[in-house]
């Protein structure tokens, strides 16, 4: 409940915004939020959309005034470590728009790197794999088919949603990426 006041002091009424896939933008009322009609929202999940409408949104994402999206892990020295499949989350993390507001819940934080690496594979991939119904060996086993093999091995699926990804450590632009840590476990 305490997320969307800090998104409106910090983001201007009638800015353009968008989305990464997020359900922890969900489970905090962010997206909800983003349709009042307060901002110009790029909202990628607007019913009737098909994939290349998607991926037109998708680009334009990267013209926002701020995007907002959440994290597969938070080391506690900082670092951001994200994987996605199409890399529209991680490009927009690393370059566009104005501002990008990542908000996590308290389970995202782990030790270091390996720790993220591990969080992906045991936890955020399996989930979104599940809830994007892929027909990927984590999904069907909750852990990724390989677990000893460094960042980018897993399953050789064409379902396989870990094909980029992306450690931010420091910011070109201070103040850029903004994290609202929320004290509760949200997301995957």
């Amino acid at each position: 409940k305490d997320v969307v006041p800090v998104v409106e002091k910090i983001v201007e009424e009638g800015s353009t915004v968008a989305v990464g896939g997020s359900v922890t933008l969900d489970e905090t009322g962010v997206l909800e939020y983003l349709r009042s009609g307060r901002y110009n929202f790029l909202d990628r999940y607007k019913d009737g959309l098909d994939g290349e409408q998607i991926k037109e949104i998708y680009r334009n994402s990267f013209g926002a005034d701020a995007y907002f999206c959440s994290t597969n892990a938070i080391t506690e020295s900082g670092e951001l470590y994200n994987v996605d499949g199409n890399a529209n989350r991680i490009g927009a993390i690393a370059f566009g728009p104005k501002n990008v507001i990542i908000v996590a819940g308290v389970n995202k934080i782990v030790s270091n790197i390996d720790e993220a690496v591990n969080r992906v594979k045991t936890i955020a991939a399996p989930k979104n794999c599940v809830r994007l119904n892929r027909r990927t060996f984590c999904a069907q086993k909750g852990f990724c088919a390989n677990m000893e093999g460094g960042i980018g091995k897993g399953c050789e699926s064409t379902d396989r949603i870990c094909r980029h990804y992306l450690v931010s450590s420091m910011q070109a632009n201070f103040g850029r990426i903004k994290v609202i840590l929320v004290n509760e476990e949200l997301g995957y």
